[in-house]
């Protein structure tokens, strides 16, 4: 584990070798397709997976397509919140198109190198299969509190509510009338249960995995705190991640 702060990490715990990121993975490739708009290979509003659904809609997690995108789509596009791995797997096939190259060589050149997560690998679904040390998700998290070698209009867009105000399931904390995302990070605002603590901001942001690790971003208080592990998410997470979180909050 790591907190991080607007100048880098300022305290840290365990070992720094390679563990599975799960659905972490989401924000490295939220990013990578937020970038590659930026550089027009893509359009954030152009249409993309079920009809009517676009880039953004599937970045947020309002396309309508369920976690794995079979049976047919759960709702229209915009009508609710219906977390996906298969939203961003069609995201991966769709820069794959346009870039002519391997989805995993165009997360390295847009994100992973500019950020220098060099001991990070992506070994099968761009909606979970990322691998690394913690090292690299807390440097991860140092550019998300204060970016510097990523461009700071992805980082708004990835942190910034999209499609604001619509109810959905909040994987492993239940049912939420305002399930609100940005365009890849899960945003705190006033959610009941949630995994990180009643002291964070309703601007935190970030994402957690099954695999066990989590990364949080709270811009108002200037922190960020990093987490991997080698025990599955399950109640011991959803009970210590959110006295953790307001541990860190007061000790940092």
């Amino acid at each position: 584990m790591a907190v991080v702060g607007p100048d880098g990490v300022v305290d840290r715990t365990g070992p720094d070798g390679p563990f599975a990121w799960a659905s972490i993975t989401k924000l490295l490739t939220a990013v990578t397709v937020l970038r590659a708009a930026d550089e027009g290979a893509v359009d954030l509003d152009e249409p993309a997976g079920p009809p009517g659904s676009t880039v953004r809609h599937l970045l947020a997690h309002t396309s309508g397509l369920t976690l794995r995108g079979r049976p047919a789509p759960r709702s229209a596009p915009g009508e609710r919140r219906v977390y996906s791995n298969a939203g961003y797997e069609v995201l991966a096939d769709l820069l794959r198109e346009r870039t002519g190259e391997p989805f995993p060589d165009t997360l390295r050149r847009l994100v992973l190198d500019p950020v220098g997560l060099a001991g990070t690998t992506l070994d099968g679904s761009p909606a979970s299969g990322a691998r690394g040390p913690a090292g690299d998700l807390a440097a991860l998290a140092a550019e998300l509190l204060a970016p510097g070698r990523l461009p700071a209009p992805a980082v708004a867009a990835l942190s910034t509510p999209a499609f604001p105000g619509l109810p959905g399931e909040l994987p492993g904390f239940g049912q939420q009338a305002h399930n609100d995302w940005g365009l890849g990070a899960e945003i705190r605002d006033h959610k009941s249960p949630h995994w990180t603590g009643e002291d964070n901001s309703p601007r935190t942001f970030g994402h957690f995995g099954r695999a066990g690790g989590f990364l949080w971003v709270d811009p108002d208080a200037g922190l960020a705190c990093a987490s991997l592990s080698d025990t599955d998410f399950g109640p011991w997470a959803a009970d210590r991640w959110p006295r953790l979180a307001t541990y860190v909050l007061a000790e940092y």
